[in-house]
Parts: structure tokens; sequence; C-alpha cells
């Protein structure tokens, strides 16, 4: 049975997010949540953050290190729906995109992580609806209302 997390350098437990071997990455489908370090604070949505975030997003998706769906920044985190190649691999991109937004945007990230493999177009189309839904839920836009913090790309390229 596989692991589902290791310890760190500092015995800190670190989870895995590299998905089973039997798991194609570009045939599924990945629910991610990325959150800022400082929590309740407005980071992420201000315009020439935003920009950066879209940006390097756009630059790891047409360098086809991913293929994102949908982006959604909150203030203090981001939600994603994405897939990836074989390599190189869901967390040295997520790696890497964290790196690029934290010296660009200067923002501070949590050291992890959440994802999730979605496993049916019905759970793509709730957690969809679920990213779409976050901001009426945190009562920052009314139901109906458009949220400009949003990104939506081809997912095949």
């Amino acid at each position: 049975m596989k692991r589902m997390c290791q310890m760190d350098e500092i015995g800190r437990k670190q989870l895995l997010h590299e998905p089973p071997w039997w798991v194609d990455p570009q045939k599924e489908m990945f629910f991610l949540t990325v959150c800022c370090a400082k929590r309740r604070v407005n980071h992420l949505c201000h315009e020439q953050v935003a920009r950066i975030i879209f940006d390097v997003t756009g630059y790891y998706h047409d360098r086809a290190e991913w293929y994102v769906a949908l982006l959604l920044l909150m203030p203090d985190h981001v939600h994603l729906l994405v897939h990836f190649p074989p390599a190189p691999g869901l967390s040295a991109v997520i790696r890497k995109w964290k790196a690029m937004i934290a010296k660009s945007a200067d923002i501070k990230w949590q050291r992890d992580f959440f994802d999730h493999r979605l496993r049916s177009d019905e759970g793509y189309l709730e957690k969809d609806a679920y990213i779409r839904a976050n901001p009426v839920r945190a009562g920052l836009i009314e139901p109906g209302g458009d949220w400009p913090w949003i990104l939506e790309r081809d997912p095949n390229g």
C-alpha cells in the first residue's frame, strides 16, 4: 500500500501529491487549492497581483507543463481545475508556479497545497460549480454577480 505522506527534513508530515502509477495524469482532472501563508487577508485580489498570477499560469499552460481549465482567485487562496502531462509532474509544476509568483508578486504561500483527483465528468461539474460559487459563499459578490478574478482556458492546450 502506498503511503499518503512522508516526513520532511525537519520531521513535519508532507503530503505526497503524485497520482498512483495506474492514473494517467493527462486524462485526469485535478481540483487544487493553494493558500497564502497568512489567511483572512487580501493578498491576491488586486489588479497587479492577479495579472502576475494569470500570466504565470498562462506561461506554464503554454509550455504544456499543465493544462488549466479554471483558476479562481480568492483573497487568500487560489482554486484550480487542471490536468498535467506525465513530466515534470503535479508537485514540480506547483512548486515552480508558487516560486515564480512569490518572487514576482511578493506572495508568501503555505508550504503545501490540497489536491483531489476528479473521477468523473460529474465530479468536474461539481467542482467547477463549487469554485465559481466561492465568492458568493464568502459574501464577496451577490448571487449571479460577476467575479473579476477568474481565468478560464482550454484545458487541452
